[in-house]
Order: structure tokens, then C-alpha cells, then sequence
């Protein structure tokens, strides 16, 4: 008997994609497309950073005694180099990524450190020492985590997050007088409140975890940074109504969403870039094509030195919003550089011939830099 084709995934509706959604549809619809994703170097950290501390909090402690100390630190440092590893063997068998930086290992370190300091917050212990934390102490904020990197969905699958912790909150007496999900952040930490898009994603979390749990005690949600240790309330009404409309707006289609032109999405930061051309028309339209220090671009390369990356390029610009490419007579020096550099050649290897798509490539100078940290991928927008 033929294999039958497993049945398609579900359509589910995370913050991530909402938040996709809302700034562009066609970036949404992109994003579904099983295109090659892009790996950062922030985003390999963050994943260390987590999984490092929800590691900590599911460390089986009982042959250890109670009144030990010295523990922690070497535990905390065997976990995030095991997670480190981890995540630079993932980001290096990923073909779109930059460099792999070793320089950000003490950072990993010290967010790591202060995403256990927010731990021990918890517990009433924000100032204790953790080559001093015994194996009680962590045993105490052990029994009050519910749940370590979980993920929510609503009882009809149509709601998903991914929960980091699930806390209790307690009395003096030990008594459970409510739950927090907290939500570990390695990015920059807001100045006052949490940016709407982040507060509306741990409410979300927030409503999905009642919606499931009808006799729950209180729920609160909190987004712990772990470069600052600053702890941000996440408040207001439930989403659900609007969450479900927007799960409705993003059913999977075969013809590509709309898309949004302007400075929220093709003037900012967009994976998908490559397979759009209405970002490159916006631009051109606009009269910021190239009017930035770091900029995308559609070229020709006419040049190419492999030992040196010297090349020669020519800047095109779009016929229309269908994203074909007419070449300007223009030339540009340039120099292709580490990643930059290896990803141009092996196009080149593969046969590619036409159009390439250059991401964030350094024009505040004389010869363009196409570094590690650049996107060099073949021009390829999705028709309509």
C-alpha cells in the first residue's frame, strides 16, 4: 500500500506571526513559504540563555545535600557551554547565517547570571550570592516552578506561544496565591514600559493559560530582560477576540497576501526581502533606494576577484512592482568579505547567473563592504 502524505499541520496563530501579520501581510504570507531562514547570532544566544536556565530548574538535585553551596555557579557554566555548543553545531549547519562569534560568549555569560538573579527575585533572594545559593534554597524556587519552557494552545488549536516559566506566587505560609508567566528577553530592555506588540504577547500567553485552566487563581505576566534584570508588568484586557479574528485574517492561501509598502516593513527589518519586490519598489518610489549606511540592493556582478573579493557591481533598479530588474549602467566598486565572500562564490559555482539580492551591505564609503553579516542570495521575488 502507497504511503499516505501526512496531513497538513494545522493552522495555528502565534504572537510571532500576529505581529508579522499586522506589519505586512505579504511578510506574513512569506514567512509560511518554507524559504530558507535566516540564523543571528542574538537569536543563537538568546536560545542558549534560556535553555541554560530552564536546564537549572529541571536539574535533578536529590543525591546532593541540602546545605551545599559552590554548586550552582559550576552547574550554571556546564549548562550554558553544553547550550552554546548546541547552538553554534545549529547555526553553523545553517547556509543563510553570518559568522559565528566567540566574542559573545561573556555576554551569554552575564545575561545568564541575570536571568538566576531574577530567580532568586522570586524566592525573596535578589541579592544572594549564587556561589552561595545551597541545594535547599534552589530546591525552594524548584517548587515553585510548574512548568519550564512549555507550550500553550488553546483546547480548539487555534492559539499557540511557547511558555518560558510558569511560577507560583506564595504566601508566608507557603500557600499558592496566584501564577506568573514569565517570559525570558536577551534583547534590549525597554526604558519605561513594554512595547505594545510585547505586552499584547505575554497577554496572549496570559489568556490561553485562563482559557485552559478556567479554576486558576490570579494570573500576572512579567517580561524578565536578562541584560538589565528589569522586571515589566505586562497589563490590559484579554486578546482572545481579537487574536481569533486575526487567526481567521491569516489562513494559509495559495495566491501571496497584499502587501504593505512603507517604513514599517520594507524600511526596516524583513527576512524575506529576496522574495519580495515590493520593499525594492517602495524604495525606489520613495527616493530612499541606497540613501542609507546600511542598505539592500538588487546588483549585477560583472567582477570578481575570489583571493581579494574586489568586485565590480551594477546597481539596478525595479521596472515595477513585479521586481524585475533593469540594470542602471552604473558601476560600483565593492569587496566581498568572510561569509560575504563564501556565499558569493559558491552562487557563482552553482551557475547562477543574473540579479543577486545583497542584504545590509555598508555604503557609507567609496567601495561598498559586503561582510559576514550580509545577505547575498539570487533575486528570485514571488510573482503578484
Amino acid at each position: 500500500m502507497d504511503d499516505e502524505a501526512p496531513a497538513p499541520r494545522p493552522h495555528r496563530l502565534s504572537p510571532s506571526a500576529w505581529n508579522r501579520y499586522e506589519t505586512c501581510p505579504r511578510m506574513h504570507w512569506l514567512s509560511r513559504q518554507r524559504l530558507p531562514r535566516k540564523a543571528g547570532m542574538a537569536a543563537s544566544l538568546g536560545t542558549a540563555v534560556h535553555a541554560s536556565i530552564e536546564d537549572l530548574l529541571n536539574l535533578d538535585l536529590d543525591s546532593k545535600s541540602p546545605d551545599e553551596r559552590g554548586w550552582l555557579v559550576k552547574a550554571a557554566d556546564a549548562c550554558l557551554k553544553a547550550r552554546w555548543e548546541e547552538e553554534k553545531a545549529v547555526f553553523l549547519s545553517t547556509p543563510r547565517r553570518p559568522a559565528w562569534s566567540e566574542k559573545k560568549w561573556p555576554d551569554a555569560v552575564k545575561q545568564q547570571r541575570n536571568g538566576i538573579t531574577m530567580l532568586l527575585d522570586h524566592i525573596g533572594q535578589r541579592q544572594h550570592p549564587h556561589d552561595e545559593v545551597t541545594v535547599g534554597l534552589w530546591r525552594r524556587l524548584q517548587a515553585q516552578t510548574l512548568a519550564v519552557e512549555g507550550e500553550l494552545v488553546t483546547n480548539d488549536g487555534r492559539l499557540m506561544g511557547r511558555l518560558d516559566l510558569l511560577l507560583a506566587d506564595v504566601d508566608e505560609q507557603g500557600r499558592t496565591t496566584g501564577w506568573l508567566v514569565a517570559d525570558l528577553k536577551t534583547g534590549r530592555p525597554p526604558k519605561a514600559s513594554l512595547k505594545p506588540e510585547v505586552n499584547r504577547q505575554l497577554r496572549m500567553y496570559r489568556d490561553i493559560l485562563l482559557a485552559n485552566n478556567p479554576e486558576a487563581p490570579p494570573v500576572r505576566t512579567e517580561g524578565w530582560y536578562t541584560q538589565s534584570t528589569g522586571k515589566h508588568a505586562a497589563e490590559g484586557p484579554s486578546v482572545l477576540e481579537e487574536a481569533y479574528a486575526a487567526w481567521q485574517a491569516t489562513q494559509p492561501t495559495e495566491v501571496p497576501l497584499e502587501p504593505t509598502p512603507g517604513p514599517d516593513s520594507c524600511g526596516g527589518f524583513c527576512d524575506w526581502k529576496a522574495w519580495c519586490s515590493h520593499w525594492w519598489w517602495w524604495r525606489h518610489e520613495s527616493g530612499t533606494l541606497h540613501r542609507e549606511d546600511f542598505a539592500d540592493t538588487v546588483v549585477l556582478l560583472h567582477e570578481l576577484d575570489p583571493s581579494t573579493g574586489a568586485a565590480v557591481l551594477e546597481p539596478c533598479e525595479p521596472l515595477d512592482a513585479s521586481g524585475r530588474a533593469i540594470p542602471t549602467g552604473q558601476h560600483v566598486a565593492a569587496r566581498f568579505d568572510g561569509r560575504g565572500l563564501e556565499v558569493v562564490q559558491t552562487l557563482l559555482s552553482e551557475g547562477h547567473q543574473g540579479p543577486m539580492f545583497l542584504g545590509s551591505v555598508m555604503m557609507n564609503r567609496q567601495v561598498w563592504r559586503i561582510g559576514p553579516w550580509c545577505d547575498v542570495l539570487p533575486w528570485s521575488p514571488v510573482s503578484a
